[in-house]
């Protein structure tokens, strides 16, 4: 690869798309992680109808491919007067993914928490609402923590797919890239930058679930 390709043309094509993946990331995350808070937390303690929804927006959303799920928001609800940037399609899209798979991941944690703690919660004074954030939660969280982290890299590596809706994130630039120049290297660079957001993310992950560790359950 040409020094004066890398450094003039690749790289900065390449920063540019890394900015929106991370826009992405860092848009699509953390609302993610709310909103599988509450499906989860509805499935296990909601009542009927709660839990009938919950169960129905997982389901169907593990159900439908992610690339297809992008397309219905960007090119098919045009159809019915709704029409949604890319950005915006592209970060729902993530969302919805990303919140239906953790909560699956929050729900396996909260059940591993033994009943008989909501009971003494409840002997205690606290109503279901406070014995559910302050004494299960925290735990169940700190449990689900590896499998968080892996869909938190999972997200990474579904930004990719923003390109098939027109958003030139990394992946999206260095296509464009490649069908100018011709330059195989191209996707090489873009899988060391990938790596390297993957390993950044599974270092701070092994660190914080060491860090928020119930006492007596590290691994020996």
């Amino acid at each position: 690869m040409d020094a004066d390709f890398l450094i003039n043309i690749l790289l900065p094509a390449l920063w540019e798309g890394l900015l929106v993946t991370l826009k992405l990331i860092i848009l699509s995350a953390p609302f993610g992680l709310l909103f599988g808070t509450l499906l989860a937390v509805g499935r296990v303690y909601g009542g009927f109808f709660v839990n009938l929804f919950c169960r129905f927006f997982v389901g169907f959303i593990k159900g439908c491919p992610l690339i297809l799920l992008l397309f219905i928001l960007y090119f098919g609800l045009p159809s019915v007067g709704i029409y949604l940037s890319a950005l915006l399609a592209s970060v729902i899209g993530f969302i919805c993914c990303n919140s239906a798979y953790n909560s699956e991941y929050i729900r396996g944690a909260i059940l591993s928490v033994k009943e008989g703690q909501m009971i003494a919660a409840s002997a205690l004074g606290m109503t279901r609402i406070q014995a559910i954030r302050h004494v299960v939660l925290p735990q169940a969280m700190r449990r689900a923590i590896p499998g968080l982290s892996n869909e938190f890299i999972y997200l990474i590596k579904y930004s990719s797919l923003a390109y098939m809706i027109t958003l030139i994130e990394l992946t999206g630039a260095g296509k464009l890239i490649f069908s100018k120049y011709f330059e195989p290297d191209v996707f090489i660079m873009i899988g060391i930058i990938y790596l390297a957001l993957v390993t950044i993310t599974t270092v701070g992950a092994n660190a914080l679930e060491k860090k928020l560790a119930i006492p007596g359950t590290q691994g020996r």
